[in-house]
């Protein structure tokens, strides 16, 4: 299944689901189902549920390595609507759910998908490839106060006025289209910056452009509070991040409703990778699990 996506923190997540023959889990970010294969192998069932149908036509394709495939029923969707997917598949109460909020191996390493500066590719990015709006169609109608502001807010990019101001002056002379003219149009901007700094800064703009497009934040912020009231008492929400917006919204909302008597915080410090994992798997270092127990 890693030729798809490396499942992170996956001993972590087993650990914490506690896993219980029969019982139902949710996996709403499905991917290559390397967190939903090792539930399986422990007798849970599971609703996989991924708005990405490459995903899902991946894990139907490898049923016969999957152990108890009967188990797991995926299901196409954004996580935002996990009450109603859960609801329509009978999946109303459930022992564990996880979000995984990384964009998976597999999206970073298809060119087409437009997720990586690494090749010269399409500006798409989109996880649903239904969505209407790409990530270059962002590039052409916003105004530069407008990308100044995603840069600014989804990238926390300290020169998001100048690199706005040069994506507007370099579209009026050539369409931004693919990762090579988002780059020439910021190239000025990265003056004498190390090559380090350039790669920060290119992850930065990316990562903007890719929440924007998919609305990440605003499904992240949506899903939370209708994941824990599908959970059993005394089970666990799960949630994997990969950049501090995210955290913070997971962080916040299980403060908010521990503070409302719903449950408890398992993780007061953020779970992350031991050494072995992070040279293992390079993209697992920035991320982060933040554990909620319902009761």
């Amino acid at each position: 299944m890693n030729n798809f996506h490396k499942p992170v923190l996956l001993k972590e997540i087993i650990d914490y689901l506690n896993v219980r023959k029969g019982a139902k889990y949710i996996d709403a970010t499905l991917g290559g189902a390397g967190h939903s294969e090792e539930i399986l192998k422990r007798g849970g069932i599971v609703l996989g549920i991924d708005v990405d149908e490459d995903a899902l036509d991946f894990v139907r394709n490898k049923k016969n390595e999957i152990e108890n495939w009967q188990n797991l029923i995926l299901a196409y969707g954004n996580f935002k609507d996990i009450d109603k997917i859960a609801h329509l598949n009978n999946f109303d109460k459930v022992a564990g759910i996880i979000l995984d909020l990384g964009v998976s191996s597999f999206q970073i390493d298809t060119p087409e998908r437009g997720f990586s500066y690494q090749k010269n590719v399409p500006l798409d990015m989109r996880m649903d490839k239904t969505l209407s709006v790409t990530a270059a169609d962002l590039l052409k109608i916003l105004t530069k106060g407008e990308l100044n502001e995603l840069f600014n807010k989804l990238g926390e990019e300290h020169s998001a006025r100048r690199i706005s101001e040069s994506i507007v002056r370099a579209r009026g002379i050539k369409k931004i289209e693919t990762s090579d003219d988002l780059l020439e149009a910021i190239r000025g901007n990265k003056g004498q910056a190390s090559a380090f700094e350039r790669a920060k800064i290119l992850n930065k703009i990316f990562q903007a452009l890719r929440i924007a497009v998919n609305d990440e934040l605003n499904n992240l912020r949506e899903v939370l509070p209708k994941a824990i009231e599908l959970l059993d008492k005394d089970a666990n929400l799960l949630v994997i991040s990969f950049h501090s917006l995210e955290d913070r919204i997971v962080k916040r909302a299980f403060e908010e409703y521990e503070e409302k008597s719903m449950g408890k915080i398992l993780t007061k410090k953020p779970i992350t990778p031991d050494a072995e994992e992070m040279r293992s798997n390079s993209r697992s270092k920035s991320s982060k699990m933040r554990v909620f127990k319902k009761i």
